[in-house]
Parts: structure tokens; C-alpha cells; sequence
């Protein structure tokens, strides 16, 4: 025996490794990558952004499930600063706004101070 090592090459694994190099090129790559792996995203708006915090408030509010955990629960602090980063927006927007949105964005407001109360201070 000869104390060189002998490599054995497996057929199949060269026909797997061709087949994966093959796909990877067919893949996009970079920017268009990610844009197909998210989907169409909506177009930027103001209500977009306001219904960002109001989706992060409910969530904290426990009115909806985490995305991420899938679980109902209460986080009175997070929801408290979703509230308030709406409340910034609506004070550095002032002015700028049709009435339409100011009179959606108070009610949104109202709505989720009620239900920040009502979990804070549970039922009596």
C-alpha cells in the first residue's frame, strides 16, 4: 500500500453540485433579489406611516397577535411610545394636514388611549 491518500469522487455529488451552481445563476441577484422575496410593496404615504405605529400600538396593546411570537400579550410601555411617536408626528405635521386626516388621526388617538387605559387599568 502506498501512503498517499486516494480521493474517491462520487458521481452523484457532482451532478448535485453542477445542479446547484446552475440554479444560482438563474437566481437574481442583490436589490431584485429582495424586492421578489418581499413582494410588491405598497407606495409610501403619510397614512402608511401613521398606520405603522397604530399596528405597533395594537400589537403592544394586546389587540393583536406578535408577528413574531404569534402570542396575545400586553406591553403597556411599548404601546405608550407607539401612541406618543404618533403624537410627534401629529405635532410636527400641524398645519400641514387636510382635515380629513387630522379628524382620522384624532380618532385614532381616542381609540387607542381608551383601549391603553383599559389595559393598564383593567376591568373594575
Amino acid at each position: 500500500m502506498s501512503a498517499e491518500k486516494k480521493i474517491i469522487i462520487d458521481e452523484d455529488w457532482k451532478s448535485q453540485v453542477a445542479a446547484e451552481k446552475e440554479a444560482a445563476l438563474r437566481q437574481p441577484e442583490g436589490d431584485e433579489a429582495d424586492a421578489e422575496a418581499i413582494g410588491e410593496l405598497p407606495e409610501a404615504s403619510f397614512e402608511l406611516l401613521i398606520s405603522t405605529f397604530v399596528t405597533e400600538a395594537m400589537v403592544a396593546l394586546g389587540q393583536f397577535p406578535h408577528p413574531g411570537t404569534g402570542e396575545i400579550e400586553a406591553d403597556a410601555g411599548h404601546a405608550k411610545f407607539a401612541i406618543d411617536m404618533i403624537e410627534v408626528i401629529v405635532e410636527k405635521t400641524k398645519g400641514n394636514l387636510d382635515p380629513m386626516e387630522e379628524q382620522g388621526i384624532k380618532d385614532i388617538l381616542h381609540q387607542l388611549r381608551m383601549a391603553f387605559i383599559a389595559v393598564t387599568q383593567g376591568p373594575k
